[in-house]
């Protein structure tokens, strides 16, 4: 199967290098993504948003013959929603990691603009939670990997118009959340548990890590995906 794996906020193709040999491993071929504007000064990125990367990663799909698995890491999953959303026919799951179908309209988030860009905030940002399981040889490695995304993206809202991609299946690998957990908390989430509930097809596995797996376990991250797209 060929699987277009596709980064989160600030992370290029290479954030996936320790995930794909379990990947091909199970015979599957991986085509990662490094999404336009990554790490660009705003004089060359102003004009990309979440538009543009949902189109480059159409683009990846188009470039392959048959049936293909799209994962999205956090931000990532909204860009694989909105190839779901453009492409239902062509896909054969699509696996959000630490994150959720996002709903018409909704963003990645908010964060600071320096520059017209959006740098890295640096692992101290985040909630404790999503980066516990990254000790200090890992955030010391991975941190100068970060690139600066356009500022556009993150803020944008996406533009979800097919009601074919509720058909698409859809797995979520969730860090620390089960089925049963996820489903106790969804429908306290308004649109985002709409979108979710509107799915044919949809689970919820739980990884077993922070936001970041395919940092502090690639190895678990990638037998996961294996599991799932055997199915």
């Amino acid at each position: 199967m060929d699987i277009i794996l596709i980064p989160g906020l600030w992370l290029d193709a290479s954030s996936w290098e320790e995930v794909i040999p379990r990947l091909e491993q199970a015979g599957h071929r991986a085509h990662p993504l490094t999404l336009p504007g990554l790490g660009a000064p705003a004089s060359a990125s102003s004009e990309i948003g979440i538009a543009e990367w949902i189109a480059a990663a159409v683009d990846a799909v188009d470039s392959l013959p048959g049936k293909v698995v799209v994962v999205g890491h956090s931000g990532g999953g909204n860009v694989a929603w909105g190839v779901a959303d453009a492409r239902p026919e062509r896909l054969d799951r699509v696996v959000f990691v630490d994150t959720v179908p996002p709903p018409p309209g909704s963003g990645i988030s908010e964060f600071e603009i320096v520059d017209g860009v959006v740098p890295f905030p640096g692992w101290s940002f985040f909630p404790d939670d999503d980066v516990s399981d990254l000790d200090d040889a890992t955030r010391a490695r991975t941190a100068p990997l970060t690139r600066s995304v356009p500022a556009r993206v993150p803020t944008d809202g996406i533009a979800l118009e097919n009601p074919s991609r509720h058909r698409v299946p859809v797995t979520l690998l969730m860090g620390g959340l089960d089925q049963g957990a996820f489903e106790g908390m969804i429908g306290q989430w308004g649109a985002y548990g709409d979108e979710y509930r509107a799915i044919d097809d949809a689970e919820v596995v739980r990884i077993g890590s922070g936001h970041w797996p395919q940092f502090s376990a690639p190895e678990r991250l990638g037998e996961l995906l294996s599991a799932v797209i055997a199915r």
